[in-house]
C-alpha cells in the first residue's frame, strides 16, 4: 500500500479516481501529490466527458499591428525611438532569453532533444549552438550579460544537460544557462479515469508551452531574473534558428508601449497557413488557432484585396517579468486548456490502435488575453522565421537551411561582397549577430567576392 496522507486518499476517492489506489510505488505516490484534485473533476467534465465547443465571438476583428515598413513620419520616429531604447535596455542588462525546448527530434527522424539536431547548412552546428553562439555575440555587442533560460521536458532534461556539459556549455559561462522543466498533466481515458503508463507510474505528458510561465516561478527562474535586474524576457522556440535571440527594436517597442506581453506577427502566405491568427475581441488581443477560424473569416478580404486576418503568429514574444510574477503570484496559472485526442499506451491497452484518451495542454499565447497592455509588431519572415518541424517540404529541415543560407547571402551582399551562383555559405552566429557585424567581418577578412559553387563557413 502506498504511503499517502489520509486527506490525499480522500481527495483521490472524491475525484472518482480510487482505481489509482490499487497500485503502489514511491514514484506514483509522488505523482499523486502533485495533482490538483479539486480541479481535476472540472477538467474531466469540461474537456473529456464532453468535447469543448469552439465558439467564435461575434465582435472578432483583425488585431492592429505596428507595420514592418513605417507608413508615415510619426511611425518612422517611433521606430527609431524604439530601436534606441531597445539597445539601451540591452546595454543595461535588462533582457534575458527564454527558449522552449521540451520537444524531441522524433518527427525529424532524430533520436534526442530537438535542440541537439544538427541544422547548420554547412557547419552542421546544432539548434542549441545557433542560439548559444548568437547570445555570446550579443553579450559582446551590447556589453552586458544575457542569461539564457532553457525550458526542457521531464523526458529530455537529462539528455539536454548532458549535451551542454559534454560540449563545454556551448561556449557560455557555466552559470549563464538556467535549465528548468515544464510541468506535466496526467492523460485521461475517455471514461474519465487517469491512465497508468505502467504499474508504478501515471501516463504523464508535458502541460504545453503555456506551462512555461508557472514553471518560471516554481523553478526559481523568476527570482533569478529579479536578482539580475532583468525586466524583459525574449521568448522563442527551439526549432527556429533564424530568430534573433534578442531583438532591440522589438524589446524597445514593448518597453515604449509599456506592454505586459508583445508578439511578432508575420503576414500569412495564404488564408489557411498553419499559424494562429491575431484577433481582437472584447477589447483584448487573442490568438485564434488556424483550425478554429471559420473559412469565411479566414478568406475575407479588405477592399484592396488583401486578407483581413493577415496576421499570423510565429510564437515569438517579449514578456515583462512583472507580468509573469502577477499571473503566477498564487502559485497557479489560470489559462484555458486545449484538448488533444491521442493514442495513449497504458497498462490496460499497451498498443492502442485508435485514440483512447485525452491529453490536456495550455498555450502561452492565451496569456495575451490576460494582459492589460499588448503590442503586435510586424516582422520580416525572411529574417526571423524558419521553423524545423518536418524532414522535407514546408517548415522543414530543407527549407530552414535554405532560409539560413539566403539570410547570410543577403548580409554578405549588403556588406558589398560579390556572390556567385550556387553558393552555400554560413556566417558564424558567434561573429555575426546582425547586418552591422556582417559588414565588419567582411572588412576584417578583406572579403570581396565569393566564387560560384563555394561551400564554406565564414567567421
Amino acid at each position: 500500500m502506498m504511503n499517502l496522507a489520509p486527506e490525499l486518499r480522500a481527495a483521490i476517492e472524491k475525484a472518482g479516481q480510487s482505481h489509482l489506489l490499487e497500485y503502489s510505488s514511491e514514484l506514483l505516490a509522488a505523482q499523486l501529490k502533485e495533482i490538483d484534485w479539486e480541479l481535476l473533476p472540472e477538467l474531466i467534465a469540461n474537456y473529456v466527458v464532453k468535447k469543448p465547443q469552439i465558439s467564435i465571438p461575434e465582435d472578432l476583428q483583425p488585431a492592429p499591428y505596428f507595420p514592418l515598413v513605417p507608413r508615415n513620419k510619426e511611425e518612422e520616429e517611433k521606430k527609431a525611438r524604439a530601436q534606441a531604447l531597445g539597445i539601451e535596455l540591452l546595454k543595461s542588462g535588462k533582457a534575458a532569453c527564454l527558449t522552449v525546448a521540451g520537444g524531441q527530434g522524433t518527427r525529424l527522424g532524430f533520436d534526442g532533444p530537438k535542440g541537439t539536431y544538427p541544422i547548420g547548412p554547412v557547419s552542421g552546428r546544432t539548434l542549441f549552438e545557433y542560439f548559444a553562439q548568437s547570445i555570446a555575440r550579443a553579450e559582446e555587442k551590447f556589453g552586458a550579460p544575457i542569461r539564457w533560460y532553457v525550458m526542457t521536458s521531464a523526458l529530455n532534461r537529462e539528455a539536454t544537460e548532458t549535451f551542454f556539459r559534454e560540449n563545454g556549455n556551448l561556449g557560455l559561462r557555466e552559470d549563464q544557462v538556467f535549465f528548468f522543466t515544464q510541468g506535466t498533466m496526467p492523460a485521461i481515458g475517455y471514461d474519465g479515469k487517469l491512465l497508468m503508463s505502467s504499474p508504478d507510474s501515471l501516463a504523464l505528458s508535458p502541460d504545453g508551452h503555456g506551462g512555461t510561465l508557472l514553471a518560471l516561478r516554481k523553478s526559481g527562474a523568476l527570482e533569478q531574473m529579479k536578482k539580475d535586474g532583468v525586466e524583459y524576457i525574449s521568448y522563442f522556440q527551439v526549432d527556429n534558428p533564424l530568430v534573433p535571440v534578442v531583438n532591440p527594436l522589438f524589446i524597445g517597442m514593448h518597453a515604449l508601449e509599456k506592454a505586459d506581453m508583445s508578439a511578432i506577427m508575420l503576414a500569412k502566405t495564404n488564408a489557411f497557413e498553419k499559424l494562429g491568427n491575431f484577433c481582437v475581441t472584447n477589447g483584448h488581443l487573442e490568438i485564434i488557432e488556424y483550425s478554429d477560424l471559420p473559412a469565411e473569416l479566414a478568406e475575407s478580404r479588405n477592399p484592396d484585396g488583401s486578407l483581413r486576418f493577415i496576421s499570423g503568429s510565429p510564437a515569438i514574444h517579449v514578456i515583462s517579468r512583472a507580468f509573469v510574477e502577477r499571473l503566477t503570484a498564487s502559485g497557479k496559472l489560470d489559462l484555458p486548456w486545449h484538448r488533444a485526442d491521442k493514442k495513449i499506451p497504458s497498462v490496460s491497452d499497451p498498443k492502442p490502435e485508435a485514440p483512447n484518451g485525452v491529453k490536456l495542454e495550455s498555450f502561452i499565447f492565451d496569456a495575451l488575453a490576460l494582459a492589460e497592455k499588448t503590442l503586435v509588431l510586424e516582422g520580416d519572415r525572411a529574417e526571423m522565421f524558419a521553423p524545423t518541424k518536418n524532414p522535407t517540404g514546408v517548415d522543414s529541415v530543407e527549407s530552414c537551411r535554405e532560409m539560413l543560407i539566403a539570410r547570410d547571402l543577403r548580409r554578405l551582399r549588403a556588406a558589398g561582397v560579390k556572390v556567385g551562383g550556387d553558393v552555400k555559405v554560413e556566417l558564424s552566429p558567434r561573429r555575426v549577430f546582425d547586418d552591422e557585424d556582417a559588414i565588419q567581418l567582411a572588412a576584417a577578412q578583406n572579403l570581396e567576392e565569393i566564387s560560384s559553387g563555394t561551400e564554406t563557413v565564414i567567421g
